[in-house]
């Protein structure tokens, strides 16, 4: 990777890191003069990797891997989630943290980007070690969070139990109550309304002015959705209201596909009471690899990254990619998905919802002052739909994809925010 390489990971084409690595290089001869600034952007600020050790309920001692990378402040204070999964890496953690960066920027958020992990997989932990393993890893990083400094929230396999327990340990740790230290709390605790919903809101308000855009009625449009958690069953849900067909959904369950379209109501329900949507009577199960087969106007991968192969790329019929997922789409997927004429609205903008929120949660902790659920959404919707449309213009402006376009406008902003602060000392 040249003179950005750093001795600590060893990113490929597709790893995560990889990826963002590749999508900043695009954007490199959009940026002007701001592109001498530009390896600020292949390196982390800070990088802290932590031992989270717990009693077990047996009375045996676990040791668990943490990680809080902050990517870039030069915009303002780290924003980012805690994502528990026994597969998370610092590189994934690294990656993540540096798309919040370009993601806070794209919608012109007062943030830099961080994200936080610990490789543990949450389901075989009791209620009683899974609160040890959040407030002893909360323990470790709290010499880099707070406030004004780096705020987390939740991501994959992590909620606003997980966030309470983080703010109440924060605060214990200073001797008041922080609220301010991360969001996506319960609401009586600081949190704010439309924050759970928020992500999979965004999806959808990006996703119909790009469908307006490409002149694609919602009504009867087939939709099919990977992931079915906080963003993709709102998203999904949101776009059945708005008389689109959820014709697949998949989670980590497997693969439910129903050609008149799944009722979202009794799935929602269905995930809700049994942990996954396999055995969903109202559609049959299919194989993991049959959902790209699917025959859908909307694709919406809303799990993991780099889930959009190249091959994949070739097998979707979709017309339109809304990434609810950070990095859904490794590069080479996204250049075949060009050639075909597929949009992809990229997940700095298209999942930002969730974030923005967050923005709003934190306002409202320092104000003491909270709002109503409308004016939350009146404001998301708009906020999105200016930072789309900017970027939209950049796109057209330079005839690049709406990936670069969003780069081009993040990282402009970011680098812009270096320059003007210059180098300390």
């Amino acid at each position: 990777m040249s003179s950005s390489s750093l001795s600590y990971v060893h990113p490929t084409a597709n790893s995560p890191w990889g990826t963002y690595l590749s999508q900043v290089d695009r954007v490199v001869p959009y940026l002007g003069e701001l592109a001498r600034w530009v390896e600020t952007l292949k390196r982390p600020k800070r990088a802290l990797i932590v031992d989270v050790p717990i009693e077990m309920d047996d009375g045996s001692i676990a040791h668990f891997e943490g990680y809080r990378v902050q990517h870039n402040l030069s915009r303002g204070p780290g924003k980012g989630g805690v994502r528990f999964h026994p597969d998370v890496t610092l590189e994934e953690v690294m990656a993540l943290s540096a798309w919040m960066t370009i993601k806070t920027a794209a919608v012109n958020l007062p943030y830099g980007g961080a994200k936080g992990g610990i490789r543990v997989d949450p389901k075989k932990l009791s209620l009683k070690e899974l609160e040890k393993v959040t407030r002893r890893y909360t323990s470790e990083i709290g010499i880099i969070i707070g406030p004004h400094s780096d705020i987390p929230a939740p991501d994959v396999n992590t909620n606003s139990q997980i966030m309470a327990w983080m703010m109440d340990t924060y605060s214990m740790n200073v001797g008041g109550t922080a609220t301010g230290v991360v969001t996506g709390k319960p609401l009586h605790l600081g949190g704010s309304l439309g924050r759970v919903k928020a992500t999979g809101r965004g999806v959808f308000v990006t996703g119909r002015e790009a469908a307006r855009r490409l002149g694609l009625d919602l009504k009867g449009a087939r939709v099919a959705v990977q992931g079915f958690g906080n963003v993709g069953s709102v998203a999904a849900e949101l776009f059945a209201a708005a008389g689109a067909k959820i014709v697949a959904v998949q989670d980590h369950t497997g693969t439910v596909i129903n050609d008149r379209g799944l009722d979202m109501a009794k799935l929602v329900e269905q995930a809700r009471k049994e942990g996954g949507i396999v055995g969903f009577k109202g559609g049959d199960t299919v194989s993991n690899e049959s959902f790209w087969d699917v025959a859908c106007d909307i694709l919406i991968p809303a799990a993991l990254e780099g889930q959009i192969t190249a091959e994949r790329a070739k097998q979707t019929k979709a017309k339109l990619v809304l990434e609810g997922a950070n990095g859904p789409t490794v590069p080479e997927a996204d250049d075949i998905l060009a050639e075909r004429g597929v949009l992809v609205v990229p997940d700095v903008i298209c999942n930002a919802g969730g974030v923005t929120v967050s923005y709003f949660e934190w306002v409202q902790d320092f104000s003491s002052f909270f709002w109503g659920e409308d004016e939350i959404n009146e404001r998301l919707d708009r906020i999105m739909m200016n930072a789309l449309n900017s970027i939209w213009d950049k796109a057209d402006q330079h005839k690049i994809s709406l990936r670069t376009a969003t780069y081009a406008v993040a990282c402009g902003r970011i680098l812009m925010a270096r320059q003007e602060r210059g180098l300390y000392p």
